[in-house]
This record gives C-alpha cells, structure tokens and sequence, in this order.
C-alpha cells in the first residue's frame, strides 16, 4: 500500500514542478519562488523542502528537460531522412533554449562540473544528438565540419534572438531554416 504523505509529497513536487516549468518560461528564472509555491498551491517551506535554493529547482528543471531532448535524439535517430531528423531536433532544443534564459552562474557552473547530475543530464543530450548529426553526415546530407557544439550553440542563439521578436515562433523557424540550409549538401 502506498503511503499517503509519499503520495502527497510527490503531487507536491510534481506541481512545483510543472508551475515553475511555466513561470520561467513566462517571466524567466528570476521569477518570485514565493509566487511558484502559490500558483503550485502550497507554501513556501514546502518549496523549500523539496528545493532548498533556486538553482536546486531549475537545476531538476534542466535535467528533466536535457534527458527529454537525449530520449528525442534516440527516437528520432530510426528515421530514414536523418537531415528532417536532425532539424526536428534541434528545432526542439532551440525552443528549449529560451524557456531557461537567465540562468544563474551557479546552474551555468554545475554544467560544467563533471561530477554533477546536471553535467551528466547535458552530456547525454549531447552525445544523443552528436549521433543524431553523425547519421546525417554519414548519409551526406549535412556538412562534414559542422559538430553538435556548432548546433547547440546556434540554437541557443537562435533561442536569444527570437525572445523578444514580435512573432518568436516565425523569426525561429526562419533562422533554422537558414542554419539547415548552411549545413546541408547540394541544395545550396
């Protein structure tokens, strides 16, 4: 039988997550935690207790959203056109992108620590989609010097310059279109 408080903890986390997931993507990672914990229902110190600080809670964010877009990859690698593979990817990770601007230095720091779960999460993701982009070369649809950095970095800038954009979504569909067609073969 379950336990009922492991029960309610877990709804408890569950919706923090999902309305911080929200409130960062509506008004970025310095949005009230106090105004988290009452959009999710519950107070402050339930907040607290599942994440004792702000980057606690956007790094769980992150990891969550890093192992999403690794199980991405992997799906998408079984496609038979892998260059629409590798666009609906880093279409993905580009809309991604943006949710999470404003990231503070400390979660900017746990990616670059080897030994964090964060950096684990992001390595995945990093090497699911260096498959993903490898397949396309391989299959000579995509430009041989291009690396999943090139990508990541580009829709991560991609990301950037669609935020304040009058119509995000149209401005980023254009500039991946351009970035697809920069690292495509013969339909230059």
């Amino acid at each position: 039988m379950t336990d009922p408080k492991r029960a309610d903890a877990r709804r408890n986390r569950d919706q923090l997550l999902a309305v911080a997931r929200e409130s960062f993507a509506e008004h970025g990672t310095a949005t009230s935690l106090r105004e988290v914990a009452r959009r999710a229902g519950v107070g402050i110190g339930t907040l607290y207790r599942h994440f004792p600080t702000r980057e606690a809670l956007l790094e769980t964010l992150l990891s969550d959203r890093f192992d999403t877009l690794r199980q991405d990859a992997v799906d998408l690698a079984g496609e038979q056109d892998q260059r629409t593979a590798l666009l609906h990817w880093i279409s993905r990770v580009a809309a991604g992108a943006g949710t999470y601007r404003g990231l503070p230095e400390s979660v900017r720091t746990a990616l670059r620590d080897h030994d964090s779960r964060l950096h684990d999460s992001c390595d995945a993701m990093r090497r699911a989609g260096g498959d993903l982009l490898r397949a396309a070369q391989r299959a000579g649809t995509v430009r041989a010097d291009a690396t999943i950095e090139d990508l990541l970095a580009a829709a991560t800038g991609i990301a950037w310059a669609s935020e304040n954009s009058a119509d995000p979504a149209a401005l980023t569909a254009r500039l991946l279109d351009y970035l697809m067609h920069g690292l495509a073969i013969g339909d230059r």
